[in-house]
This record gives structure tokens, C-alpha cells and sequence, in this order.
């Protein structure tokens, strides 16, 4: 193993770099279409070529490939979000990362959802961006420790294609995509029988992109739909327990179930003279969701829904040595979220409902920034947002203790009706200086930040009536190195960062915001092509993410502690051979490195090594593609940790093969 690891790090990645591919490559980070070479960001990018190679079941097997990044895959289409940090769960690990499509937040500021990258047609996308570190002067609340924005294709990119998959445990998916000059509708479905028993899932995604003129506005318009029906498998329990064969098909709870839906509607009209150009891009989103609460010993059941509408606005001006932009940004949302226990537990978590509340939330945002290019080789830009985030929450319940007067300490508090205002500015400073026209120097020092979200504010535990809770704020600082040399592009960056308000919920079930974590890292991207038929790819990352004082966590002090479920080491290489242009393989190796399951550091998860071997042919208008993954059949665990004393693993699957049949025309 160790020699063909040696063999593939030495030798494979993907597309050949271009002259300057620092040019070559548009990102949309900051709103429009920028070369990389202008941007201080540490950005990646999974293009369309690799989306289509891979034809991932699931978005974590996308987003191995970009340093710094973990989508922790849970069971069937749920998953959870580290990018350089821990991977973040409970009270504070929802919002700390923004989902968008195409540039617009999928949910509003306060209402996050962990698993909420599967409502987006990602498996369709035209690529999907990676900003590591903060975004918040651009986006505002939630972009703290990194952004995930999937590009959707557009009309003229594109041709006519329909395609069948079929792969283990019944898995069958089929897609869709009808273009014209100016529409294109494309969309999936899939039927998921699930590794585990009773569990699998049925899904479905719609996406329409339309582009058109209106007297002198140019514009887009995108529309997206989801659906989710899942039965939900549990976490396996025992130590070691996802390599034990009497237990990795075990479902402890085939009860669980997650049933979500979703829409989104935008426009954005667009029109520029001479050096300006202004944007405008008004939107509408729905969410809905019910799922059984499995990973707690009560199972209550929770609903959810919000639906809001805001508005994206972008003015750009360009003359000579300087861009300057700025914009406002507005969106209104209702949230409502009820919490029922279906059978009786005990006095301090009794049946019935334990919430059931209303949040009207408002959000105003005007920013600005500036860039100037101070010289031949060197360019600074400055950035600044100020965000006023408002919660009006009403309970529908009466508030105080959800238990009978005689329980003094009742689990679930229900705070009476109030309204609450989160104010910030979130400022960035950049630079780019150009060491030669193919290579660049770039830094940036931001500061993330994000609000409370309305469950850590609302629903609130044991005897807290009232959560006095700060916005977390993450300050960053990045020096990178990128460019083209010969046959080669690299990008390698470092990090530190420091985290203040970390949102957690104490031993006494309190929801508190006094955590302070610190984070360090060294990120590098590779790529070499050896000739026209043969090139490689690698990302890597090292990293430390440590509790940087006393929480109320445990019993014990965890001061300087590794933050659990934390990886030092995560690294993909990729070996691709293109013979010709009808023939396309890769074989991918992918390192998780060993993390503590705790935040006493008691306990932990040795790590793992995973051979994927993809290969496509197309023979006419029909292409045929085949991902064998797993190859040596590894027995590993998508995610662990250490829960309620037990040892937890969501189980990897075994060696899979998936068969595509496609046509494009």
C-alpha cells in the first residue's frame, strides 16, 4: 500500500495547466466573473470535467479533492461540513459555513441546516467553488470558517443528455438535460436501498436556467427544486464497531427518517456602460422538513420550515488603476419550528410538545470594496460590511418549563415572546503581488463572523430562560503562494486563525457563547501534466485545531486540547490517463488521518486509506462510465466520535461499482 501511495504521489491529477492558468481560471467569489490571479481569496474549484468523470453519489466524494475541506458523509444524503476547522456538530456547528448556488445563500442568516448541501442539484453543477477562510465582508453572517458555491450550467454550455446509473444495494439514479439557445432544463432522480438495514432513500432535483433580454438588461433567471425521502440509518455502536461484520449492516434505529423539500427562484438583471455595471438579483426560497431526532435517547420529532424572499444588489466601477464596488443586500424570512415527543421518556423530557415557535427575521446588509493596483506587481484591496440581523420570536406554546410544576430541572425551556438585534461589521484587507506574470504572492486578513442561529436562541435547556448569546467572530490571517511553472501549477497556503464566542452547549445543557478555539494549517494544491495523455493531481492539508480556554465542556479542563473529530492530515492524489478524447481514466487515492473522538482526548479514530478507480468511453453519441471505489475493500468509518459513553461510527461502504449508460447529442 505505502509503495503505491509513494508510486501515485509521484506521478498524476487532472486538466493540463494552461499558459498563465491563474488568468485562465473565473471564479464568482466576489460576485462577478474574476481571474484567480485577482483575487487574495484561498479559492478552489471542482470543474466540470472531474464532476462529470466522477458522477459522485454523494457531494463528499467531490469535495475530497480540495484541500482543507471534509464533507463528512452521515447516512444516505446526510452529512456535515468541516473546511479548516473541525467537523462542527450541535449547539454553534450549524451556520459556521455558507451554502450558496450561484452566488445566493440556499438558506437565510439564522436558519441554517447541517445537511443542507443536499438540497442543491450538485451532482449536475457546472462546478463547484471552495473559498477557505472567511467571506463575511462579501457575504455577511455565516461565512466564518468558508464558503461552498455550486455554479449551475448554462444553456449555451451545454448539450442534450440522458443517462441511467445503477450501482450496489438497488442504487438507481437517472438524469436528464435538455438545452437550447437560451433554456436549459435539466434534473435527476434516484432510488437508494441502503447499505444498512431499513434504510435508503428516494430523491428527486429540477433546475431550469433561462437567459433573455429586456430592453438593455441582460437576464438569468434559475429555478431549483428538491425532494428527500429518506429512512435513516443509525450510528453503529461498540469500539471498532465498522469493522465487525455482524455489525456494520446493523441499523440501532430503523425508526429514523428525515422527509425534506425545497425550492428556489432568482433572477438577476444585469447591464453595464462603459466602466459601470450594475446588478440587480431579487430571490425566493421554501424549505420544509420533518425527521425523527435518532441520534438522542428520547427520538422526539422535529419540524421545520421557513419561506422568505431578499434582494442581491451589485454596483461595479472600474477606471484605470482602481475597481471600486458596492451593494446592498435585504431579505425578510419566516421560520417555524415545532418539537413533538411521541412517547413518554421520563419527568424532565416529557411527551408531548416540547416547541413550538415563530421567528420573523430581517436582515440589512449595505458593503463596499475597493481594489487598486498600486503598481505593475502589486494590487490591495480593502472590503467592509455591516450587517443588522433581527429575530422577532413568538412561542405558540406557554413559555417557561415544558414539564409538570413538580420537575425542577426540566430539560426544554421555552422563552417568552422577544425580539433581538444582531449588529456587525466585517472588514478584510488584500493583497496580490505578481512575482512574475505566471506566479503571485497573496494575503488576506478578514474576520468571519456569524449571528446565533434561532434554534440556539429559542430553544433553550434545563433552567436557561433567557440565551445572552454573542455573535461568533473568527479573525484570519493567510500568506499563499500560486502559479504556473513549465508543466506544474501549484498553490500552497498558510493559515491562522482565532475564534471568540464559540457557540457550545455547557455540562449544564446551557446554550453559552464564551469558547475560544485556534486554528493553523498548511494547505498545497499540485497539478503536472507529463504529457498530453498522462498528468496528476494533489491537494493536501495539515492542520491544528485546539480549545484555546476552559470550556465548561466536560468535568475536566480541555485548555489546549485537539478539538475532536479534527484530522491533522487529509490527502488526495489522482493519476488520470486520457489516450484520446473518447477515453478518460483516474485512479484516486484518499488519506483521512487519525482525530480524537472527544474533547478530553480519551478516545480516538486511527484513520484510513481509500483506492477509487474511475473510467469512461464514449463510442459515438453513447458514453459508458464505471466507478469502482474502495478497491481493496477497506473496512473504515465515514465519520466517528464518542457519544453518551459510546463509541459511534457511520459505516463506509465496501467495494462498489457503479455503471452509467449515457447518451449526449
Amino acid at each position: 500500500m505505502r509503495r503505491f501511495l509513494l508510486i501515485s504521489i509521484m506521478a498524476g491529477f487532472f486538466t493540463a495547466p494552461q499558459a498563465n492558468e491563474l488568468e485562465r481560471i473565473t471564479v464568482t467569489a466576489q460576485r462577478q466573473s474574476l481571474s484567480m490571479a485577482e483575487n487574495p481569496l484561498s479559492i478552489a474549484m471542482v470543474g466540470a470535467q472531474e464532476l462529470d468523470l466522477m458522477n459522485a453519489v454523494h457531494i463528499n466524494q467531490a469535495l475530497d479533492r480540495v484541500q482543507g475541506t471534509w464533507i463528512s458523509r452521515g447516512n444516505g444524503q446526510e452529512h456535515l461540513t468541516a473546511i479548516r476547522s473541525p467537523v462542527l456538530t450541535g449547539a454553534g456547528g450549524c451556520g459556521a459555513f455558507l451554502i450558496a448556488e450561484d452566488g445566493i445563500p440556499t438558506r437565510a442568516s439564522g436558519f441554517c441546516n447541517a445537511n443542507q448541501l443536499f438540497e442543491i442539484n450538485s451532482e449536475q453543477a457546472g462546478s463547484i467553488e471552495v473559498i477557505r477562510g472567511p467571506g463575511s465582508s462579501w457575504y455577511g453572517s455565516n461565512a466564518v470558517h468558508g464558503i461552498i458555491n455550486v455554479i449551475s450550467p448554462m444553456p449555451a454550455e451545454t448539450d442534450h443528455q440522458l443517462s441511467l446509473e445503477a450501482g450496489p444495494d438497488s442504487f438507481l439514479r437517472g438524469k436528464f438535460r435538455l438545452s437550447s439557445d437560451n433554456l436549459l432544463v435539466y434534473g435527476n432522480a434516484s432510488h437508494d436501498g441502503g447499505y444498512q438495514q431499513d434504510s435508503g432513500y428516494e430523491q428527486q432535483k429540477l433546475n431550469l436556467v433561462h437567459t433573455s433580454h429586456l430592453q438593455s438588461w441582460d437576464v438569468i433567471t434559475r429555478m431549483a427544486l428538491s425532494n428527500l425521502n429518506q429512512n435513516t440509518a443509525g450510528y453503529v455502536q461498540g469500539k471498532n464497531a465498522y469493522k465487525d461484520d455482524s455489525l456494520r449492516r446493523t441499523n440501532p434505529n430503523p425508526e429514523a427518517y428525515r422527509n425534506a423539500k425545497s425550492a428556489r427562484l432568482h433572477s438577476q438583471f444585469s447591464q453595464q456602460w462603459g466602466q459601470h455595471r450594475l446588478s440587480l438579483t431579487p430571490y425566493f426560497r421554501f424549505q420544509d422538513m420533518d425527521f425523527l431526532q435518532h441520534y438522542l435517547p428520547w427520538q422526539a420529532i422535529e419540524e421545520n420550515n421557513q419561506i422568505g424572499a431578499g434582494v442581491q444588489t451589485l454596483y461595479a466601477w472600474e477606471q484605470q488603476d482602481w475597481r471600486f464596488q458596492a451593494g446592498l443586500d435585504a431579505e425578510w424570512t419566516r421560520g417555524e419550528l415545532t418539537e413533538t415527543q411521541p412517547e413518554p421518556f421520563s419527568p424532565a423530557i416529557p411527551q408531548g410538545k416540547h416547541y413550538d415557535y415563530q421567528v420573523l427575521a430581517r436582515n440589512l446588509s449595505p458593503f463596499m470594496n475597493l481594489r487598486w493596483q498600486a503598481s505593475t506587481n502589486l494590487s490591495l484591496s480593502a472590503g467592509l460590511r455591516y450587517d443588522w440581523q433581527q429575530y422577532d420570536y413568538q412561542t405558540r406554546l406557554p413559555a417557561g418549563s415544558a414539564c409538570a410544576d413538580e420537575v425542577s430541572l426540566c430539560r426544554f425551556i421555552r422563552p417568552a415572546n422577544s425580539k433581538v438585534s444582531y449588529p456587525h461589521w466585517s472588514p478584510s484587507l488584500g493583497m496580490v503581488y505578481q512575482l512574475s506574470p505566471t506566479q503571485q504572492l497573496y494575503s488576506q486578513v478578514s474576520l468571519g463572523y456569524r449571528a446565533p442561529q434561532a434554534t440556539e436562541l429559542f430553544r433553550l435547556q434545563q433552567g436557561q430562560t433567557l440565551a445572552q448569546l454573542d455573535a461568533e467572530q473568527l479573525s484570519s490571517i493567510e500568506l499563499g503562494w500560486r502559479g504556473d511553472y513549465q508543466n506544474w501549477f501549484y498553490d500552497l497556503t498558510l493559515y491562522q486563525m482565532y475564534k471568540r464566542n464559540f457557540i457550545f452547549q455547557d455540562t449544564e445543557r446551557r446554550n453559552v457563547s464564551n469558547g475560544e478555539t485556534r486554528h493553523k494549517g498548511i494547505e498545497l494544491a499540485l497539478r503536472y501534466q507529463f504529457n498530453p495523455q498522462w498528468s496528476w493531481q494533489f491537494s493536501g492539508s495539515w492542520a491544528s485545531h485546539r480549545y484555546a480556554n476552559s470550556l465548561s465542556l466536560t468535568s475536566t479542563d480541555i485548555k489546549g486540547n485537539d478539538i475532536d473529530t479534527a484530522p491533522t492530515v487529509m490527502l488526495n492524489s489522482r493519476l488520470r490517463w486520457q489516450p484520446s478524447q473518447n477515453t478518460d481514466l483516474e485512479l484516486e487515492w484518499v488519506k483521512m488521518g487519525r482525530y480524537y473522538l472527544d474533547p478530553q482526548n480519551s478516545a480516538e479514530y486511527s484513520g484510513h486509506d481509500l483506492v477509487h478507480l474511475r473510467a469512461s468511453q464514449l463510442v459515438d453519441d453513447w458514453k459508458i462510465s464505471a466507478s469502482l471505489l474502495n478497491i481493496l475493500d477497506t473496512d473504515y468509518a465515514e465519520r466517528a466520535d464518542l457519544g453518551f459513553g459510546q463509541y459511534r461510527y457511520f459505516v463506509g461502504h465496501p467495494r462498489s461499482l457503479y455503471i452509467t449508460l449515457s447518451r449526449q447529442w
